[in-house]
Parts: structure tokens; sequence; C-alpha cells
């Protein structure tokens, strides 16, 4: 469950850039389900009982894909851009971009031997 100041604009970025549907949506108790294919990602308002000022995470979101060079293509022009897709020693290719909130998400696909 990750906390969002903009419940509302976070389900909009999650439906229009990234292709999420909102399974689960609550405006009154500022709570949202969001599913694609087999990915599910939960937001929630800030709890009052925390001192948070914005939403924070050392980490990332790691999400792994069949063609990571397709949904680069698909949202290179719609994000913040945090590295573009690179193959890297661990054998992975993958980019990086910032949602709304600024979570970093990674899509990463394995890189199979020439």
């Amino acid at each position: 469950m990750l906390e969002t100041p903009d419940v509302e604009g976070t389900v909009a970025f999650y439906a229009d850039v990234l292709g999420f549907t909102a399974e689960n949506y609550s405006k009154e108790h500022q709570w949202a389900s969001l599913e694609r294919d087999d990915v599910t990602i939960m937001f929630s308002a800030p709890n009052a009982h925390r001192n948070m000022p914005a939403p924070i995470m050392s980490g990332s979101l790691y999400i792994q894909t069949d063609n990571v060079d397709a949904v680069w293509e698909q949202l290179k022009d719609r994000c913040k851009i945090c590295y573009p897709p690179e193959n890297f020693s661990y054998g992975m290719r993958e980019f990086g971009v910032y949602d709304n909130n600024g979570y970093l998400l990674q899509f990463g696909q394995e890189v199979t031997a020439p």
C-alpha cells in the first residue's frame, strides 16, 4: 500500500499512462487498487496519524515484462525518466521512470544470450 496525497491523480496516471484498471476505487475513503496483467498496486491517502509530508520510498517498484523495449516506447514521452533502457551485467534489460508521486518504477526483461 503506497501513500499519495492525490489518489484521484494517481488513479488517472496509472490508468491513462501505464494502462492499469482501477478495480476498486473509493473517492470517499481515498483508496484505490489498480491492476494490469498480473500486477496489483494499491494506493491510499496519507494516514492522519503519521507525520510524513510527502510520499517516500527508498527502493523502487520493479515490474518484469516480456517486451521491455515496447513498454519503453509507450512510456518514454509520458513520464519523467530516471534512466533509459540498458542491458545490465546481471542479465536484465531495464529502464526506470517516475510516477506522478515520485515513486521509481523499473521495468525489466531477462536478456537472452545471442
